[in-house]
């Protein structure tokens, strides 16, 4: 069989990212001034990944595929955007960390200025429906998370959350009021199927920083880094082509050979930058001699976490306030709520557009779009009842794909290193071992991890000294 002839667009390259979500832009940025040739392949007709925005052509407002929260502790994802001179569009929360809808009582949950971890406990205090008993109860489950040792911390992964809280002593209730509803708000999964490891690393983080603000850019989110990104990598020279597909990565003796595209073209990189997600990774290396090993295998032990966003458009305000979560309860549907006309410039200020978020709830696969625009609608009411007379001009759901990786047990020692069997193939994502949750900041700074990683020796030029800016 002869050799395959060459693509007249085929070309050689220092170092190609497939990926151009939030941890392929934070590896791109990372290089733009190493003096490498860098190309970025983004399958969809924009940047952004799971954070980016579209434009809704019934109102002509710019919505993301879900809210997100930021925190004040997202170092390389602030970091980034304070690169690209768009760190001032975020709305920083002043006088409280977050609302709780509780029955029917509005719960406002504040840090106090007092050291870790008893910034909450004034907060926590004032909760009615716990007890002194309840509260104490979590005190074993707090020693623990401020305590453990990354490696302790992965000896608990192969428990789920819920066996974890019986051995600490954690009661019914505070499990039930806390446990459960912090599990699914931060880890998108519940806490029956949580592993353990990865609570009691979210937990260490929540309860380890004094002084940490939520906030809410004053944008769309794929607005506040995507065609800032794509404009400074560009005219630094880093090569962008979206509707990209990597089809394939091609090896030969263990070691990347070239990136087969959907068009036909072949990539020679010296050093490939995989990020996507875990189960598209997984279909790219098929046909490698790695297909077959226990990395490649770890690839699809990642379930995308079953997630659905909706928007309200109303036709009257319905609350002042920007945003706000409910108490976890089997009935809900919704977990967090928030009104964009309170965030953000470029929404009607004298109507609510509600966006809310519905993670790993039981009615979703059951639901049509109807039903679960209705009960959001009810969900939204318990909140601010005034919005029981409004009227629903409009409304979205979307349906998330992929998410986050569900972190189950046994997914946290699964969570695989930068570097991959194969040579000249390194790996970032949010899913990677980070040692944060699978979020944003996770994302970013695992792209500036892997552009931090040593090159090959066929890259001669050495990385940037700023590169030590990445933080954990």
């Amino acid at each position: 069989m002869s050799a395959r002839a060459s693509h007249a667009s085929d070309f050689r390259v220092d170092v190609a990212i497939i990926g151009g979500g939030l941890a392929g832009i934070g590896c791109a940025l990372a290089l733009e001034r190493t003096g490498l040739s860098v190309a970025l392949f983004e399958r969809s007709d924009t940047l952004g990944g799971r954070a980016r925005s579209c434009h809704e052509a019934t109102t002509g407002d710019v919505i993301d595929i879900g809210p997100h929260i930021l925190l004040s502790e997202y170092h390389n994802m602030l970091d980034m955007l304070e690169h690209l001179g768009t760190r001032e569009q975020v709305h920083w929360e002043q006088d409280r960390f977050i609302t709780l809808l509780d029955g029917q009582q509005h719960l406002s949950m504040k840090l106090h200025r007092l050291p870790a971890p008893l910034h909450l406990v004034p907060s926590l205090l004032k909760v009615p429906a716990l007890s002194l008993r309840d509260k104490l109860s979590n005190a074993r489950m707090t020693w623990l998370a401020l305590r453990a040792s990354e490696q302790e911390l992965l000896q608990l992964d192969q428990l789920n959350g819920a066996e974890l809280l019986d051995r600490c002593g954690v009661n019914a209730r505070f499990r039930d009021w806390f446990w459960k509803t912090a599990t699914l708000a931060l880890l998108n999964i519940p806490l029956a199927e949580c592993s353990a490891a990865a609570l009691v690393r979210m937990y260490g983080q929540l309860i380890g920083v004094s002084a940490y603000r939520s906030g809410m850019p004053k944008r769309p989110l794929g607005d506040l880094f995507a065609p800032d990104a794509m404009q400074r990598l560009s005219a630094c020279g880093t090569r962008i082509e979206l509707n990209a597909e990597v089809r394939r990565i091609h090896a030969v003796d263990g070691r990347l050979k070239n990136l087969e595209l959907m068009d036909g073209r072949r990539i020679t990189p010296s050093l490939c930058v995989s990020a996507i997600p875990p189960q598209d990774l997984h279909k790219l290396v098929r046909s490698s001699r790695i297909a077959d090993t226990a990395w490649a295998r770890n690839l699809t032990r990642f379930d995308p976490c079953p997630y659905l966003s909706t928007y309200l458009w109303l036709d009257r305000k319905v609350t002042q306030d920007r945003f706000w979560s409910r108490i976890w309860s089997p009935d809900d549907l919704n977990s967090d709520f928030y009104d964009l006309s309170n965030i953000r410039a470029d929404i009607e200020q004298s109507r609510s557009l509600i966006a809310s978020n519905s993670i790993y709830s039981t009615q979703q696969s059951s639901m049509s779009d109807a039903e679960i625009i209705e009960k959001t609608r009810q969900e939204l009411v318990d909140y601010a009842p005034s919005a029981r007379e409004a009227r629903v001009q409009h409304a979205v759901v979307h349906r998330i794909d992929m998410a986050i990786p569900c972190p189950r047990p046994g997914t946290e020692t699964a969570r695989p290193h930068t570097q991959t069997p194969l040579k000249g193939l390194l790996i970032a994502g949010d899913w990677t071992r980070t040692r944060l949750p699978a979020c944003m900041e996770s994302a970013v700074y695992s792209g500036r991890l892997a552009a931090s990683t040593s090159p090959p020796r066929s890259l001669s030029r050495s990385l940037p000294c700023s590169l030590s800016r990445v933080q954990t």
